[in-house]
Parts: C-alpha cells; structure tokens; sequence
C-alpha cells in the first residue's frame, strides 16, 4: 500500500508530462510558500537597513557612514550566496531538492530569528555588530541554496512547454517577500508608534519569523522528491561530484556566459528596481520609512502579476527576448525615471511616485519572470542544482546584492544622486550584448526526455554557434 507521500509523487510525474493543473497547483503553493517565507527572512533587515538599523548598531557622527556600514552588512548576506550555493547545490545534486530546502529553511529562520534577540551596540559594543554580520552570513548561505532547489522543484513537476509560466509563480515569491517584509514593518510601527519602534518594535518582524519558519519547515517535510530526480538517481545516472563535472570538460563556459550573458543584469535590474529604489526614496530624498513603504509595496502589489504574464509570454516567444529586452529598456530609461522620482518627492505626490516606481518594478518581472525556465532549460539534470545556483548566485548575490553599496558609495563620494546608477546601467548594457551574441534559446529544451543526457552536452546546447 502506497503512502501519501508516494501518491503524490506519482500523481506529480503524470502532471510535469500531462499537464494536469491540480496537481502542479498543490506543488507550487507548496514550493512557493516555504520559498516566499525565506525570502521574506532575508529581506527583513534590507527594508530596515536605511533608517532604523544604523545607529543601533552603527553608531556615529556620521550618519552616511553609519548608513554605509548597515548596507555593507547588508551585502555581507549576498556576497556568501555563490558559497551557499556551491555547498547546497552539491547536496542538491547528490541527496536530493527535499533535504536540501528542509535545511535552508532551518539556517534561514534561526539566523532571522536570533537577529530579532540581539543587544545592540549601546549594550555589548563592538559585538553586536559582530554578531549582526555572522546572522546576515548564515542567511546568505542558507539563501544560496534556496532559490535553485525552488525553481528546480517547480520545473521539473512542470509539462515542458508550460515551464515558463508555471515556474513564474516562483519568481513572484522575491518580490512578495520583499512587500511582506514591508507590510509588517510598517504594521508594527503603526501600532507601537514611530519611537518605540525605532527603539525595540523593529525586533517584532524578526521574531515573527520563528513562526512563519515552524510553518515553512511543516509544508517543506511533506514534500517529496521530483519524479525526475527519482528516474536519474534509479538509473545510477546521478553526478557524485556535481562541482568539478558542472566544470568538467567546456561546461564552465556556459556558467559563466548564463553569468555575464542572464543572471548579472537580470540581477542589477531587480535590485535597482526594489531595493536601491527603496533606498534612493530614503536616504536620498528624505522620504519617511511609512511613506516610502506605502510607495514601493503598492508598486510591487501592481506589477507582481506581470511575473506570471511574462513567464507564460517567454513559453511563447522565448526566454531571451523578454530578459535581454528588460535590461537594454532599463538600462535606457533609468536616468528620466530617478529624476521624475527626485522632482515629485518634494511636495510628495504619490499617484506618480508609484507610477515610476512601478515602471521600475515592470522591468522586474521582464528580466525575473522567465529565468528560473531560462536556468533550469541550460544544465542537465545530474548537475542542474550546482550548474544553475552558482551563477545565479554570484550574478545576484555580487552583482544584484553589492548594487545598493555601491551606487550609494558614488552618489557619497560625487555628491551627485544620478551617479549611482551608471553601474546597474554598465551592467545591463554588458548583458544585452553577451546573451544576444552568444547564448542560444531554450524554450524548446524537452527536460522530460533528458535523464541520459552526458554532462558535457549542456555547452552543445546552451552556447549560440555560427547558424544556431
């Protein structure tokens, strides 16, 4: 007699190659949920890191220094996710997508959690920033793992010519972490009031995350393995050393160029859009945290569904021309868009403050929307968690993560509050140029018909050649 667990593993098989939307809904909800709880942990301490965080646990006379130091924490979380992603995607690739999202899970919600309980520097000193920085490292690793497992999972329960739109519901799951984060920051400064938030309410959404974790972890122990998954490691087809064959042979070329050519702009798009966004309407223009919040979450409330439009556009026209097309009109329009932000925030007007910042967030769901298909379709199943997670990682953990530092840094040091975003621009000009040169299309890419593929054929068919 089957078990529940088995049941539904058959019953998920039958919906990755029949298409059956009942199942696959029941899977992603399930995915999703843990996924959006993690991202919502991370993110916590981003939407904090230009106000409330600095002096408790930066003090100084300086407050754009302060500000510095909270955004280089900040960055800390993003520059161990290649690392995370390394150590999980290897776990991934070996144990299995199920284990592996029950222990990111685990070291994301207790590294939250216990940011939640820490003495600030007014009671330990120097230790708590310390302390502040091994969480957002712990945090960092952890996500590293996270977000390969999620859009695998998802992909491989998903009929392959509906791979993009099914895998979308999983890119939305960043973005509503993010407004989450937001709506219960703004929600508990709005019953404990602005000063005793500032002094002790901020430690509320951490805390909170100790029993969205309980629920996460729940959800994820009732998930069984991808039938595909199951089909490799029964064939005894499985990689025992997913890093050095992810490098094996010219595989590494197709890393680097799903890096430079996809993930990097696609990641200095969605930061510039959320979080330097957020960050710019703060520091930069002086907007209060509830102002800014109310004006960033209702864009991310606006565009969110346009994740799924695209995702189910790129199963249609494919990945490249929605990812590639999303960098180059950001890249574009950046400059106008930060200057209307800058001349309607003093006397605010929100309706067009949200227009733009919404635009911004537009943008977003184009390059975020078909990637995870876009990764997933790119590396064979063997080595799939290891080959997507390291540049997706490095392309939003350094390029994406360090985007809120460093364009900060340059407006600090010219004085000019434009200047930041000529790196988010370099960056996406570069990935428009990369991918449309010399990375082919994968919307055609049967993964269902891959378990026997050779490790080395991911170049044959991710590299653009002469003709292709």
């Amino acid at each position: 007699m089957s078990s529940k667990g088995e049941d539904m593993s058959v019953a998920a098989s039958a919906a990755g190659q029949e298409g059956d939307d009942y199942q696959l809904g029941k899977i992603i909800f399930a995915s999703s949920a843990g996924t959006l709880i993690e991202w919502y942990d991370f993110y916590i301490f981003g939407s904090l890191a230009a106000t409330v965080l600095p002096p408790l646990f930066f003090p100084g006379d300086n407050p754009v220094v302060s500000v510095l130091l909270t955004l280089a924490t900040f960055a800390t979380g993003f520059a161990v996710r290649p690392f995370g992603a390394a150590v999980f995607g290897r776990i991934g690739d070996t144990t299995g997508r199920k284990f592996t999202f029950v222990l990111t899970i685990s070291i994301m919600g207790g590294a939250t959690f216990l940011i939640g309980l820490l003495p600030t520097f007014e009671t330990i000193g120097v230790l708590a920033p310390i302390l502040l920085v091994t969480l957002r490292l712990l945090q960092g690793l952890a996500l590293g793992g996270e977000y390969g497992g999620a859009a695998i999972y998802v992909a491989e329960h998903s009929p392959d010519k509906q791979r993009g739109y099914y895998t979308s519901y999983i890119q939305t799951t960043a973005t509503i972490g993010l407004f989450v984060s937001l709506v219960v920051v703004v929600g508990v400064q709005l019953i404990v009031g602005e000063s005793s938030f500032n002094s002790w309410g901020w430690r509320i959404p951490f805390l909170l995350s100790g029993v969205l974790f309980l629920i996460a972890l729940y959800i994820r122990l009732n998930l069984q393995e991808t039938p595909l998954f199951k089909r490799m490691k029964d064939s005894g087809k499985g990689s025992k050393s997913p890093i050095k064959d992810s490098f094996k042979g010219g595989a590494w070329k197709l890393m680097v160029l799903a890096l430079f050519g996809a993930t990097a702009g696609q990641a200095v798009v969605w930061y510039t859009g959320q979080f330097y966004a957020l960050f710019f309407l703060q520091s930069e223009l002086g907007i209060p945290l509830l102002n800014s919040s109310i004006i960033v979450g209702s864009a991310l409330v606006l565009a969110t569904p346009f994740f799924l439009v695209f995702g189910r556009l790129s199963d249609r026209i494919g990945r490249k021309p929605i990812i590639l097309g999303g960098c180059l009109i950001a890249a574009l329009t950046y400059i106008p868009i930060f200057q209307g932000l800058t001349q309607f925030a003093d006397p605010l007007n929100y309706p067009v403050m949200i227009a733009l910042v919404f635009i911004l967030v537009l943008y977003v769901t184009m390059v975020y929307g078909p990637i995870a298909a876009f990764l997933v379709e790119l590396f064979p199943i063997n080595v799939r968690y290891t080959s997507l997670s390291l540049p997706y990682h490095i392309g939003n953990g350094w390029f994406g993560g360090f985007t809120p530092l460093i364009a900060s840094s340059v407006v600090a040091a010219t004085n000019s509050p434009l200047a930041g975003l000529a790196f988010p621009i370099a960056v996406a000009l570069m990935t428009v140029v990369i991918g449309g040169l010399l990375i082919k299309e994968t919307k055609d890419v049967k993964i269902w018909d891959e378990s026997d593929m050779a490790v080395a054929e991911p170049v044959a068919r991710g590299l653009r050649t002469k003709g292709a």
